[in-house]
């Protein structure tokens, strides 16, 4: 199932944990992260849940973060067995992922959905290996991974994003996108929350003002 917010109006637990572990990740600051990781792990978020927000760290944060991000969630959950916590393994994809043409088929189409129209411009017909590594790397092998919901996997690119200053743009960029998955503006508002509260006023700052823009964006467009 693409899309699970709740049906109570509000983030889950386990989403709204998603964003400080998925911010501090994308920081680079262990220490806040092995906090960030044990109150997820207590929510009830999985092993996999989280596994699958540090690998999809790699795209937006580099290679070195993600690995040691995923180097510090097998120690959280390494200390964790020793005290007797038995976390939730969680899914694995349910289906095989595709390869070569398909992939980077499946990736555009992921992308001209999350996006809402089919995306080109003038960096893409600069740089084409970007377009080709953004719809067969990022909207191909990670989002055909359907055992993470694209709307907590949106919330945590938000988060990423949030905490890494000069990406503003494509801050902006994912708020439209996290709309387009069928989360709201009151829901996008409480992650921004959630953000400054335990992320920090920063991190906050600059996802509010990203939300602002899209939601004036939008309301533009329809007018």
């Amino acid at each position: 199932m693409r899309n699970t917010t709740p049906a109570t109006g509000t983030l889950s637990a386990q989403q709204q944990a998603i964003l400080p572990i998925a911010a501090f990740a994308a920081a680079g600051d262990i220490g806040k992260l092995n906090t960030a990781l044990n109150r997820g792990l207590d929510t009830g978020l999985t092993i996999s849940d989280a596994r699958e927000v540090l690998v999809q760290l790699y795209a937006y944060a580099g290679f070195p973060r993600s690995l040691n991000a995923l180097t510090e969630l097998m120690k959280v959950v390494q200390e964790r067995k020793q005290r007797g916590i038995q976390d939730a393994l969680g899914r694995e994809p349910g289906h095989a992922i595709p390869k070569g043409d398909a992939l980077r088929a499946a990736g555009t189409a992921n992308q001209t959905r999350l996006v809402g129209q089919p995306v080109q411009g003038p960096i893409f017909e600069f740089a084409p290996a970007i377009g080709e590594y953004l719809q067969a790397h990022l909207f191909g092998a990670i989002f055909e991974r359907d055992n993470l919901d694209w709307q907590s996997r949106e919330l945590a690119t938000v988060a990423m994003l949030s905490a890494l200053p000069g990406a503003e743009a494509q801050l902006q960029s994912h708020m439209g996108m996290s709309l387009n998955t069928g989360l709201t503006a009151q829901l996008l508002l409480l992650a921004v929350e959630v953000l400054g509260e335990q992320v920090g006023t920063d991190s906050g700052r600059r996802a509010r003002e990203a939300l602002t823009k899209t939601l004036a964006q939008h309301h533009q467009e329809q007018s």
